[in-house]
């Protein structure tokens, strides 16, 4: 057996209906489109409202708004400091850990608690989390952000300007 040699069961395909033949047969004259109007003469591409402005372009597009100057910092818990064992936290040394990024702004967040005193070196500190630290003896200083005024910008806004 070949490609060639495949048919379709018998009866699984209908004929296609053969219309606008003459007035004489059913689909004959005006072969099933009615009298008149735009329908009934030519073809009407899909979404077509007669000319008014298409619902696509009517609804609102692009919403909201996104912060380019939006400063991202890379959370950590107590729970995790708790778990790491370091004595005092940085960046580089949570980096060493694998926590966070080369060159991501760290904040320190209140989830979990701390049993012993550390010092912590980050960017940003929850005052849940700032007031937990101290609490167990432990000192929390914040780092200056690397950028004067605001970080570069991201994604669609103009760098250069």
């Amino acid at each position: 057996m070949k490609v060639h040699d495949l048919t379709p069961p018998t009866g699984s395909r209908k004929r296609a209906k053969r219309v606008a033949r003459g007035i004489g047969g059913r689909g004959g004259k005006t072969a099933g489109r009615g009298m008149k109007g735009q329908k009934a003469r030519s073809k009407v591409r899909v979404g077509f409202e007669g000319g008014q402005m298409p619902y696509h372009q009517r609804i609102p597009k692009l919403k909201g708004f996104k912060n380019p100057f939006r400063v991202e910092y890379q959370a950590v818990n107590l729970d995790a400091i708790e778990e790491s064992g370091l004595e005092e936290v940085t960046p580089e040394s949570l980096y060493a850990l694998g926590m966070v990024g080369k060159k991501s702004l760290v904040k320190v967040l209140g989830r979990g608690a701390i049993s012993r005193a550390v010092t912590v070196r980050v960017h940003a500190a929850s005052s849940a989390a700032e007031a937990a630290i101290i609490a167990a003896g432990g000192t929390v200083e914040k780092l200056p952000l690397p950028f004067a005024v605001r970080p570069p910008a991201r994604g669609n806004a103009l760098t250069n300007r």
